[in-house]
């Protein structure tokens, strides 16, 4: 691939949208084909680009409050599931609802049931306010204890016995350094990994993508939690890493004649868009 600047331009085979996103993509394509419109409840997926094409094909994203008011229609849930009281909702407003929850994320959900209704002390490792951790904290009536770093959790005050569980998509590596500090503090620890392995497997192939280039090109929507960490290992292992969310970021600056660039992406990532970005950058 030639260009003005001679970059030379690969994108990681590895990245962009897990199997569940996959999945709840397709649901909604399809349905879109069949009925010229669907609900959604929340972005599909946190990743602005995607979710723009999907409301040109007549997706209408919806929140809390609308599906409060919403009747006799169908509304897709997405990837990260719901807690019980969205489909209690349902039920009363008549509506259908499309469940493409991701089955990792549904196994998580019944695991967090079952350890709260044996009245265990549930600490859940995520970010506070994201959709699948309200979906989590939802199993549990809203009395786990949602943490987002180490520090966060040591302000509370922590019983001898911890049942430790995390969002899917967080840091395998961080969720074991809290077990160990917790248990050098002497708290029993029942640690539960529940992070999805293709989320986290991207950890290592990431370092090993990124490593091989002059420059890399991290694309992801802002909201992606996936996206952020998935950033930082890419920044950690080559300090010329860039975040953008659209091709319109793209600085030729940021370049210099002959490079080698590689493109990843988050799990919310679409592959259209790192293609353009591809096609982007071989222009410059």
């Amino acid at each position: 691939m030639q260009s003005g600047l001679h970059l030379s331009v690969r994108i990681d085979s590895n990245s962009g949208f897990c199997f569940g996103v996959i999945y709840a993509i397709q649901m909604a394509e399809d349905l879109l084909d069949e009925q010229g419109y669907l609900y959604c409840l929340g972005d599909i997926v946190h990743n602005d680009e995607e979710v723009q094409r999907l409301e040109a094909k007549g997706l209408r994203i919806i929140d809390y409050e609308q599906l409060a008011v919403l009747r006799d229609e169908a509304v897709l849930i997405r990837a990260h599931g719901e807690p019980p009281s969205t489909y209690q909702q349902a039920l009363a407003n008549n509506l259908t609802l499309i469940d493409a929850s991701c089955p990792v994320v549904l196994k998580l959900q019944n695991r967090i049931k079952a350890s709260f209704d044996r009245r265990e002390k549930l600490f859940i490792y995520g970010k506070h306010g994201h959709a699948e951790v309200r979906g989590l904290l939802g199993q549990t009536n809203g009395q786990a204890i949602v943490f987002e770093n180490l520090e966060e959790l040591l302000h509370h005050e922590l019983p001898t016995n911890i049942t430790l569980y995390s969002q899917t998509t967080k840091s395998t590596e961080s969720f074991y350094t809290i077990k160990n500090e917790l248990e050098s503090r002497g708290h029993l620890v029942t640690a539960h990994d529940t992070i999805c392995r293709q989320v986290s497997n991207r950890d290592l192939d990431l370092r090993r993508f990124a490593a091989q280039f002059d420059q890399v090109i991290f694309v992801s929507g802002t909201k992606s939690s996936n996206g952020k960490v998935l950033y930082q290992v890419c920044k950690e292992t080559n300090p010329c890493t860039h975040f953008v969310s659209k091709t319109e970021e793209i600085c030729s600056s940021w370049f210099g004649p002959g490079q080698s660039v590689g493109i990843c992406g988050a799990t919310s990532t679409p592959m259209w868009l790192m293609e353009q970005v591809r096609d982007r950058l071989v222009r410059l």
